[in-house]
Formats: C-alpha cells, structure tokens, sequence
C-alpha cells in the first residue's frame, strides 16, 4: 500500500492568533484561507513539504455536535486537552528559543526523554499541546 498522511486537523477559536503563530512563529506556509458561514479553515504547513498539511478549524463547525458538547470542547480546548500534534526539527535548541520568545506557553523546555527523545512542548493560541521532536 502506498498511503501517506496529508492533512491533521486541529481546532482554532482566534483564526488571526492560530494564522501568526503558525505563519510567523513556526515559519509555515499558508496553503487555504477559507471563511464560510462566519467561520474559518487556514491550511498550512512546512515549506519543501506540499503534500502534507495541518488544517487549523472551527472546533465546533460539525454540524453534528450538540450544545453540550460545544461546551465541553470549548472547556478542554482552554485547558489545553483536546488536541495536539508532535512536530520535529533538526535544530530543538533554536526552534524553542524562537517558539519561547513569541510568548507561547511553554509546557516543558527541551528535555532528553528516557525513551530515547528529545523534546520540548507548547501549547498554541488555541491551547493544543505541540510536542517537537529533535531529529538526530
């Protein structure tokens, strides 16, 4: 078989924070801006990869979802537990001192990992959780 992933979705609920953060901070490129019905879908992703992307939405644009569940999402995307996604750089020093200096929330500062990785850990505008990896 010969799949490959192409797009993971993470929600946003400030599509101008989540589009700087990702644009400006982690140097993505912006692949889709989309609003429809009030709401916004921003597909970026890493230069020199086209093929794979992650589409910041609307948590809550299912059409599916009820009130209470809204609500529930709403409350674990403010503490940081409803999404996330782990990233990797060959440089993790320098990608978290400028990840550090946009003011994102740290979560852990580089650490080497028993299980053989090192790693560091963010949360974006919306609250997911960005692991990076360091790619040795």
């Amino acid at each position: 078989m010969d799949i490959t992933i192409h797009s993971s979705f993470l929600p946003h609920d400030d599509p101008e924070a989540s589009l700087t953060f990702y644009r400006d901070v982690l140097g993505f490129e912006v692949r889709d801006d989309v609003g429809y019905d009030g709401m916004r879908w921003i597909r970026v992703g890493p230069p020199g990869q086209p093929s794979t992307s992650i589409v910041l939405q609307p948590p809550v644009a299912d059409p599916g979802i009820t009130d209470d569940e809204r609500k529930t999402i709403t409350e674990m995307m403010a503490k940081g537990t409803f999404a996330g996604i782990v990233l990797a750089t060959t440089d993790l020093d320098a990608t978290f001192e400028r990840v550090q200096a946009s003011g994102a929330e740290v979560v852990q500062e580089p650490t080497d990992q028993d299980y053989g990785v090192r790693d560091c850990a963010f949360r974006d505008p919306a609250g997911n959780l960005l692991r990076i990896n360091e790619i040795r």
